[in-house]
C-alpha cells in the first residue's frame, strides 16, 4: 500500500507546477462533489481534491522544516498523508475534511521524523506506517491483509511502464538516477532527499534541483502523451 500511495504520488508531481503556488481551497459543495464523483471511480475528482489540498500540506509543511529544501520536501511527505486522506475520508458523517487531512498529513511527516532516526534496514511489526479511516497511526502488524485492488494495481503497472520508457527518452543519467532513488522505481526503495544525496555523492539541494527538473520534462512529455 505504502509503494502504491508512492508511485502515485509520483504520477501525481507531474501535473502540479514548480512554482509553489497552490490552488485555492474547494468550496464545501465542490467539496462533497468530489467526493461524491471519487466514490463512483472518478479519477480526475480524486486528483482535484489532492491537488486543491496542496496548500494545507504547504502550510503544514512549513511548520517543521528549518529551509526551502526540507520544506519542499516534507511537502512531498505530506502530500502522501494527503493522499491516504482522501482516500479514506468518509465523506457522509460530516466531519470537515481540511480537519481529518491535517492530522493525516501530521501524522505522515511526524512518521517520518521517526524513521529518519532509525536505521534503514530496521523494520519494526509494531511501526506505525499507516493512518485508518479516522486518521489514527496503523501498525504494520494491521495492514499484513491491506485488500488489494486487483485492478488498481494493473493500472498502475500499466502507467508505470508509460513512464519508464519516458525516463528512458527524454532524462540524462543523472536525472533518471535522482528520480529511481527518489520514487522507490525499477523495483528500488523510494528515498529522501537527504538520502539521495548521500548515496550519490552531491548535494541535497542539488538533487532538489535536478528533481524538480526531471519531472518537468517528464510533465511535458506525460502531457503530450494520449495516454
Amino acid at each position: 500500500m505504502l509503494l502504491h500511495l508512492l508511485r502515485n504520488l509520483f504520477f501525481f508531481a507531474l501535473h502540479i507546477d514548480n512554482n509553489t503556488v497552490f490552488p485555492k481551497p474547494l468550496s464545501k459543495k465542490d467539496e462533497e462533489e468530489c467526493f461524491i464523483l471519487m466514490a463512483s471511480g472518478d479519477q480526475k475528482a480524486r486528483n482535484r481534491l489532492i491537488e486543491h489540498n496542496l496548500r494545507l500540506v504547504a502550510h503544514i509543511a512549513k511548520k517543521y522544516s528549518s529551509s526551502q529544501a526540507e520544506q519542499d520536501e516534507l511537502i512531498s511527505t505530506g502530500t502522501i498523508g494527503l493522499i491516504k486522506a482522501v482516500s479514506t475520508f468518509d465523506y457522509t458523517k460530516g466531519a470537515k475534511f481540511a480537519t481529518y487531512a491535517s492530522r493525516c498529513i501530521e501524522n505522515e511527516i511526524l512518521m517520518s521524523f521517526r524513521a529518519a532516526k532509525k536505521s534503514a534496514g530496521d523494520v519494526y511489526i509494531n511501526e506505525p506506517v499507516e493512518t485508518d479511516k479516522d486518521g489514527n497511526a496503523l501498525t504494520l502488524m494491521d495492514l499484513i491483509d491491506d485488500g488489494t485492488d486487483i485492478h488498481e494495481q494493473v493500472e498502475l503497472m500499466l502507467r508505470s511502464q508509460q513512464v519508464y520508457s519516458f525516463i528512458d527518452q527524454c532524462l540524462d543519467k543523472r536525472e533518471a538516477e535522482i528520480i529511481i532513488y527518489r520514487y522507490g522505481l525499477y523495483g528500488n526503495a523510494p528515498h529522501t532527499q537527504n538520502e539521495t544525496s548521500h548515496i550519490l555523492g552531491i548535494s541535497r539541494s542539488y538533487v532538489s534541483r535536478i528533481e524538480k527538473k526531471a519531472l518537468e520534462k517528464l510533465r511535458k512529455m506525460y502531457d503530450r502523451s494520449p495516454f
